[in-house]
Order: structure tokens, then sequence, then C-alpha cells
């Protein structure tokens, strides 16, 4: 399973599965082979939806945005 976590508090936000990190890896940019954090906003969460994330991650992910513009998350494997 990976653990999500809102990378400015560091709260847990909830677990997803490998496919769902696929996902965030296919459709997100990412800074280098290390990167684990991406930056997630309203239109990032349609890319995903439309990119075959699970109903359960975008539902976490849409927690985490709420009404800001958007926020800092990062994945870690348990």
């Amino acid at each position: 399973m990976i653990d999500l976590y809102n990378a400015t508090t560091n709260q847990f936000i909830g677990s997803v599965s490998e496919a769902d990190l696929q996902v965030l890896i296919d459709v997100l940019e990412e800074e280098s082979s290390q990167d684990t954090d991406y930056y997630i906003n309203e239109e990032t969460l349609d890319l995903l939806a439309e990119g075959g994330a699970s109903v359960q991650m975008v539902s976490l992910l849409r927690t985490v945005v709420g009404a800001t513009e958007g926020a800092e998350i990062r994945w870690q494997r348990r």
C-alpha cells in the first residue's frame, strides 16, 4: 500500500493502491526519479480521474484540496 500525506502539514491523508500510485506517476510531472511529491488542485483532480485514478484516491485528494487553490502532497510506501 501507498500512504499519502499533506506535504505541508505532514498529516496522513489515506492509503491508495500501487495502481493509483502509477496513475500519479504517469499523469503528473516529476522533477526527478526520486520525486515523491505533487501539487494537486481541481484541474489535477480532473486529470487524475480521466487518467484512471480510483474514485477513492480522487475523493481523498479532494478533501485535501477542499476550498483552497491547491495542496502539496507526498507519497510513501508502507
